[in-house]
């Protein structure tokens, strides 16, 4: 608990900072409306699934991971911090969203998705709470950057661009999706034979810019690169190929204004 309440602080810390371009409520809902458009296509149902194969639903616009009791990934899940960040914005958040997720696995998660059932009710809140999803992965977005610049050899060079690329409103869309797509990049298991694909390896791997559209257009043509070179060094097995059109579309839209 003291552990969450330290990452809400540390975002809070980062609201703090001067990011006029997301202040906006119209700003805030187009950069939600993105999102669940890239993790849910838009969909109601969408806002919760279970998977086949993973042993944990994912929930809301950015697909946060809820762990039922017992089972503990080597990555960590994000929908409970969520539920705190929303309960320090007062938002009333209902009983059902406590503690574990409420479904030992998926067999058990597919007999309640039923008109009505618990699945169904977690949706409609989910749907109402668009926008409270999207400052959370702002604020998570914004955290990243101490660390980021912790990791890297050139942590000012990550800093300016990171704020070039963050002084439009459609430059910060591609930072927090990005993040909640492919992650900080700052864990052994997210690299190929040594190779990241995280923020931190795009903004390091850009051209140095002035602020505005060229900076994310330049985000956004790394980040391509970026992927394209991770589908190259994957494993034959996995056959991350299949998923190169979706990120190298997923990746333009970044270039595109709100």
């Amino acid at each position: 608990m003291f552990k969450r309440l330290l990452l809400i602080a540390c975002m809070f810390a980062f609201i703090g900072e001067s990011y006029a371009t997301v202040s906006s409520k119209d700003v805030r809902a187009k950069i939600a409306r993105r999102i669940w458009l890239n993790e849910c296509g838009g969909k109601l149902y969408n806002l919760v699934a279970w998977n086949v194969g993973e042993e944990f639903p994912s929930l809301g616009i950015g697909h946060f991971i809820w762990f039922p009791r017992g089972v503990k990934p080597s990555f960590g899940q994000s929908f409970p911090d969520f539920i705190a960040f929303a309960e320090s914005r007062g938002a009333k958040v209902p009983d059902y969203f406590k503690g574990h997720a409420p479904w030992r696995n998926r067999s058990a998660f597919m007999k309640q998705d039923i008109k009505g059932g618990l699945p169904e009710k977690m949706r409609i809140w989910l749907a109402r709470h668009a926008e409270l999803q999207a400052d959370y992965i702002i604020a998570r977005s914004r955290a990243s950057l101490a660390r980021i610049q912790q990791a890297s050899k050139y942590p000012e060079e990550i800093k300016r661009k990171f704020y070039a690329i963050a002084s439009t409103p459609h430059g910060m869309y591609a930072l927090i999706d990005y993040v909640n797509f492919k992650g900080e990049g700052l864990k052994p298991v997210s690299q190929y034979k040594g190779y990241s694909w995280g923020l931190l390896k795009v903004l390091e791997s850009m051209p140095s810019v002035s602020k505005g559209h060229g900076a994310v257009v330049a985000f956004s043509e790394t980040a391509q690169k970026v992927l394209a070179k991770r589908i190259q060094l994957a494993p034959k097995s996995r056959g991350e190929n299949r998923w190169k059109e979706g990120w190298m579309k997923r990746c333009e839209t970044y270039k595109v204004p709100l």
